[in-house]
């Protein structure tokens, strides 16, 4: 279970320092027609969730999976392989 809670803090982390984005504009100039477009990030309620979401399922994959393979096995095995 530590790692999902170490999954949740990284995508806590992550969307910390996501959210200063909004904070900057990023502009682009079109050479052919001399028009420029500007960029900007929103941190809404569902890139919240969805990247939560995501942070949580890698810290299972991670953590939680490998965890599970190395209680079957032998311990006198498993202390050999690493």
């Amino acid at each position: 279970m530590e790692s999902l809670l170490l999954g949740l803090v990284g995508g806590c982390i992550g969307l910390f320092f996501a959210s200063f984005l909004q904070l900057f504009t990023i502009s682009t100039l079109n050479f052919q027609t001399s028009s420029e477009l500007a960029f900007s990030f929103t941190l809404t309620f569902e890139i919240f969730y969805k990247s939560l979401l995501f942070s949580l399922i890698m810290g299972f994959v991670g953590g939680v999976l490998p965890a599970f393979r190395a209680a079957r096995k032998n311990i006198v095995e498993a202390l050999r392989v690493t």
